[in-house]
């Protein structure tokens, strides 16, 4: 299938490890330029560099949870693609417990999206394909027994409502909103890489309730979130497409 992405602008945020460089490369690969950010700058700009190799690329290095360096972000990312087509929201402040953990999940998680569509609505009125997807979690949509009394499932709750309502409010500005919740992801140096080594019970565990018997790649969120930011999915908005395996005990209808 043609997705008709060449020559389309993306942006992608938290695009230095796993899903989110995942997602960066596999929209290089299906003829888009992309602006990736991440916090550390040594890491980010060798990625870069290993990214042009497939296409134009943007980037630069700084905290998500600093709604002005976003909306500086957004604006120089539009400059230097000639405007915005996609915005994915990947960055995440993870899993975590405390206080702390939930002003980190509300900076970064919820607040960051919130301000990444504020700065980029001008240049996605402008597109003729505008499409944006963030990335929440089947923590989101169910409790399990690691996801309890912490700020990642509850924040992106909130941030998968907010992204209908963006639906609503946005579609008739031809902006179109999605969100893609993972399941567990295996990738080198990730969480469930670490869960493998340090807690082998919950990783078996939770391989012996995923109904295909594996987790997922994130080559498998990026091939989601890529179809969902392209006009192939033109008539497509307001929608959480779930990709886990068949972790969860869940059939929407």
């Amino acid at each position: 299938m043609d997705l008709n992405l060449k020559g389309k602008r993306a942006l992608v945020s938290g695009a230095s490890r796993g899903i989110g460089l995942a997602i960066a490369r596999t929209l290089l690969a299906e003829g888009a330029s992309v602006a990736i950010c991440a916090r550390g700058a040594d890491h980010l700009n060798e990625i870069a560099a290993e990214l042009s190799e497939q296409g134009t690329v943007f980037h630069k290095a700084f905290d998500v949870g600093d709604a002005d360096a976003v909306t500086s972000f957004v604006g120089e990312a539009a400059e230097a693609l000639g405007g915005l087509d996609i915005v994915v929201v990947n960055a995440s402040a993870s899993t975590g417990k405390g206080p702390q953990s939930w002003v980190n999940s509300f900076n970064v998680d919820l607040m960051s999206y919130v301000t990444f569509i504020e700065s980029a609505k001008p240049h996605l009125e402008a597109s003729e394909a505008a499409a944006v997807v963030t990335i929440a979690t089947t923590s989101a949509l169910e409790a399990g027994p690691f996801t309890t009394a912490n700020s990642y499932g509850a924040l992106k709750a909130a941030v998968l409502q907010h992204s209908s309502a963006q639906a609503r409010a946005l579609g008739p500005k031809g902006i179109r909103f999605n969100a893609v919740s993972p399941g567990p992801i295996y990738f080198d140096g990730g969480d469930w890489d670490k869960i493998k080594t340090n807690r082998p019970e919950l990783y078996e565990s939770t391989l012996a309730v995923a109904s295909l018997g594996k987790l997922g790649a994130a080559e498998d969120i990026a091939n989601a979130v890529t179809f969902l930011a392209s006009p192939a999915a033109g008539h497509i908005t307001g929608t959480n497409l779930v990709v886990d395996g068949g972790f969860t005990n869940r059939f929407d209808f």
